[in-house]
């Protein structure tokens, strides 16, 4: 008898998922070259994931933003407002330089999706800075010092009605809503629509309804290029999503300097927030590889990096939750898929903690012997090569660079090629030769 879900182990779980990937459900190849690219690219994959035994070479990830688009003259503005460039771009860019594993097109998002909305958190290509010019962020304090006992008590309604009105220009009204669970009894519906009536509230509600249609435009041209890509025999490297809880209440919430200062001011508040936040990230990325049927979750890792706070703070505050997030995920059989922009030296000893096999790592500025030193046994490691090194270095320096890191990180089998950030551009010849190399010179059977 086939076993149910629950009653599986996370390993069980986990080949369940990876049986689904390798599946390719709905997808037909565009002959057997390509089924073969697809299946041997996951399995070498696995293999570097779970360190059982070496895989037949490295595995290649290319993690981009506008980079593949901005290979063939496209730029970041034209990649979120003119969909039709962003998929030709994307598809030339597998088709020229064939990497195992690619970022989707979905990592760029809408521009007109956030015209709509009129986000306030970010600038973007087009839209408050040059449409040459990759994405910036807009520091701010987006949670109110005081929200803490709003957030912790329901989050759902603390975004609605709280965080919405101040990121989204054309959702302020959302403010003037009550909160839904006020809404219990058949003697309180009519009185609990008032705010439904109110003209601003109902322009909100058209913005909502234009972006989703917007979107439904987007992720259309957007799902055609994934399938299209799966039948070529490439794979996506992110099936779904998540963060640190600690980096959503920074980045996301109270901004870096609210954060920091919360740290001293009221610590208690960010542990139960954290802690509050941690089973609703664990939801996401579970939800959205299942929905996907590809096992690898994907977390930008920030205000953990060196530098950012102290050990003692990342022991506290950065790393329980974290911890948790990552093994709840593993619980269901996903792979989390960190990435770690900036160095992560000092927080080595911390990834220690965590079962072999469980989640694979892409370092940005760590010192990659002693990531192997310290974590070759348990966990996959990768990436590391600088982005500085593929906009100005050459083509001999890019291939004795990532020799190298096959000779070190790769010893015996356990790292990705890939940068150490999400590329917004790149010397053509050199991502070939990041590719290339790796390819001829990155083979253990």
């Amino acid at each position: 008898m086939e076993k149910k879900w629950e009653d599986m182990s996370p390993e069980e779980k986990r080949e369940a998922r990876f049986a689904t990937w390798l599946s390719a459900e709905g997808v037909t190849f565009e002959n057997d070259e390509a089924k073969r690219s697809y299946t041997a690219s996951i399995t070498r994959f696995k293999d570097a994931l779970l360190l059982e035994k070496p895989p037949d070479r490295v595995p290649i990830f290319i993690i981009g933003t506008f980079m593949q688009s901005a290979l063939y003259g496209v730029t970041p503005g034209e990649c979120m407002y003119d969909y039709s460039k962003l998929i030709s771009a994307h598809k030339r860019f597998l088709q020229d330089y064939r990497p195992d594993f690619y970022s989707s097109p979905a990592m760029v998002g809408s521009g007109k999706v956030l015209d709509i909305l009129d986000m306030q958190q970010y600038r973007w290509p087009g839209h408050g800075i040059p449409e040459t010019s990759g994405y910036q962020c807009v520091e701010g304090e987006y949670m109110a010092a005081e929200d803490y006992t709003t957030l912790i008590d329901d989050p759902s309604d603390f975004w609605i009605r709280k965080w919405f009105p101040r990121i989204f220009g054309a959702l302020k009204p959302l403010k003037n809503l009550g909160a839904f669970t006020n809404l219990w009894e058949i003697v309180g519906v009519s009185g609990h629509m008032i705010p439904f009536g109110i003209p601003e509230v109902q322009e909100a509600l058209k913005a909502l309804m234009a972006a989703g249609d917007e979107a439904m435009a987007w992720i259309q041209q957007i799902g055609a290029l994934e399938m299209e890509a799966k039948a070529m025999g490439f794979v996506g490297s992110v099936g779904g999503a998540s963060k640190a809880p600690f980096d959503i209440l920074a980045d996301t919430l109270r901004g870096t300097r609210g954060a920091m200062m919360d740290m001293y001011r009221q610590p208690d508040m960010i542990l139960k927030a954290v802690e509050r936040l941690t089973p609703l990230y664990i939801r996401q990325g579970v939800g959205m590889a299942t929905f996907s049927g590809n096992p690898l979750v994907f977390m930008p890792l920030h205000k953990g990096a060196d530098g950012f706070m102290s050990d003692e703070q990342f022991r506290t505050f950065y790393w329980p939750t974290l911890k948790a997030v990552i093994l709840g995920m593993a619980e269901e059989g996903c792979v989390p898929f960190l990435f770690c922009e900036g160095g992560y030296n000092s927080r080595l000893q911390y990834l220690q903690e965590l079962p072999k096999g469980s989640c694979f790592w892409i370092f940005d500025r760590t010192d990659m012997v002693k990531a192997k030193e310290m974590l070759g046994d348990t966990l996959c490691i990768g990436g590391n090569v600088p982005s500085g090194l593929i906009l100005t270095g050459t083509v001999d320096d890019v291939k004795a660079y990532c020799r190298n890191l096959i000779d070190t990180a790769g010893k015996g089998g356990g790292y990705i090629m890939s940068f150490g950030c999400a590329m917004d551009e790149g010397r053509p010849e050199n991502v070939h030769a990041m590719i290339d190399v790796t390819k001829e010179y990155g083979v253990y059977r």
